[in-house]
């Protein structure tokens, strides 16, 4: 796919995928969300840590409002939550490697939500986060009513949506929104050295932490050390562990096979 409204590069184990309209504070249109989902599918094929990021002083300020569709009302939402939010949605929360949102600025309605289908998610201090929805009369969506909760609990989930008020990085942190708040100047720095780490670190151990921490809210804890037993026989029997341990017994840095 020819990208024109994201960036996207690889190199070693870690991909980054930019949104790239910064004039639009990286505003979702059809085109950038079809560019997410293929980078993203892509990148899950080969790299062992794939980052979304913006360009410019925004994140993301969701669905592009100026789009003339929006701005005469007659845009399909239904439609184009189903047929364009979804897969670019599912390949972010699907993608069988490490995801990490480096969260450099505003991600407010949509683009909040795209933020936390990600991992893990890094914000700038001056970053904040905003279920804008209520100011436009509609709900939260993109997963909105599923992340939330998941992450903040019902009160806060419910005070975020209903009011729509800023929800600044520190807030997001404190509230286990997000995994960090980063001093702007140290920003960058941060979430590359972390996304290395995980681009050099176990990859099948990696797939098997998500799908059983996921999997743990439909689970019963018998259920869930039953998955724990099947996982951790599988990964005991892997090279990586080999590795890990040798490298523990050796006092050295473990070189992971990965993929």
């Amino acid at each position: 796919m020819d990208y024109q409204a994201i960036t996207f590069e690889q190199t070693d184990g870690l991909a980054v995928v930019t949104l790239n309209r910064p004039d639009k504070m990286n505003a979702l249109t059809s085109q950038m969300r079809a560019e997410i989902a293929h980078a993203v599918t892509e990148a899950g094929k080969s790299a062992r840590c794939v980052v979304l990021t913006g360009t410019g002083d925004a994140f993301c300020t969701g669905q592009d409002l100026s789009d003339a569709s929006s701005a005469k009302g007659d845009l399909d939402l239904e439609r184009t939550l189903r047929d364009e939010y979804l897969p670019m949605l599912e390949a972010i929360y699907d993608c069988p490697v490490p995801t990490i949102s480096a969260v450099n600025g505003p991600a407010a309605g949509a683009g909040a939500n795209l933020a936390l289908a990600a991992d893990v998610v890094i914000a700038t201090e001056s970053a904040y986060f905003l279920q804008a929805f209520a100011r436009i009369g509609l709900m939260p969506d993109a997963g909105g009513t599923w992340f939330l909760p998941h992450k903040i609990g019902m009160a806060k989930a419910m005070g975020a949506a209903l009011f729509a008020d800023k929800i600044t990085a520190k807030q997001a942190d404190d509230w286990g929104m997000i995994w960090a708040a980063v001093p702007d100047d140290q920003f960058q720095a941060h979430w590359r050295k972390r996304a290395m780490q995980l681009s050099m670190g176990p990859t099948k151990a990696y797939a098997a932490i998500k799908s059983t921490i996921r999997g743990a809210y439909g689970r019963t804890l018998p259920e869930q050390l039953l998955e724990e037993a099947h996982l951790q026989g599988e990964l005991g029997r892997s090279r990586d562990f080999m590795e890990g341990v040798a490298a523990f017994l050796q006092k050295r840095p473990a070189k992971f096979e990965g993929r």
